[in-house]
């Protein structure tokens, strides 16, 4: 059975879709952009616009009865590849080896402007 999870600490989805969903033991986390979740703003620059996608998908996988250390898989979108080497710093504080499987992409827009958005599949 397919269960959605919403997490009260993270920003609200702003479409037709869940933070996350739990099925077969995984958690599959939305795309989370860096929204401060109290006042929908976006934080400033790459690399606290990665910090804080990281938080909000900590607080999914929370909610969801897991954490991002059993991340298998994320993807990183970037509006700048020439952005890579700070979202990779950024990304590294928050997983151990072995990390998660991984790609990054470079796309021609994110929603609000945002300039990485990052998503997840969780072991539960």
């Amino acid at each position: 059975m397919i269960h959605s999870v919403t997490s009260p600490d993270a920003p609200a989805a702003i479409g037709p879709y869940s933070q996350a969903v739990r099925h077969a033991g995984l958690l599959w986390c939305s795309g989370s952009l860096g929204l401060d979740p109290a006042t929908g703003a976006l934080a400033d620059g790459v690399a606290a616009q990665t910090e804080q996608s990281l938080r909000n998908l900590g607080h999914v996988c929370r909610e969801g009865g897991t954490g991002l250390s059993k991340a298998l898989r994320c993807t990183v979108y970037l509006v700048d590849m020439a952005d890579f080497a700070q979202v990779n710093e950024v990304y590294a504080s928050w997983f151990e080896e072995p990390f998660p499987a991984r790609a990054c992409v470079q796309v021609a827009a994110l929603p609000k402007g945002a300039l990485v958005e990052i998503d997840a599949v969780v072991a539960l």
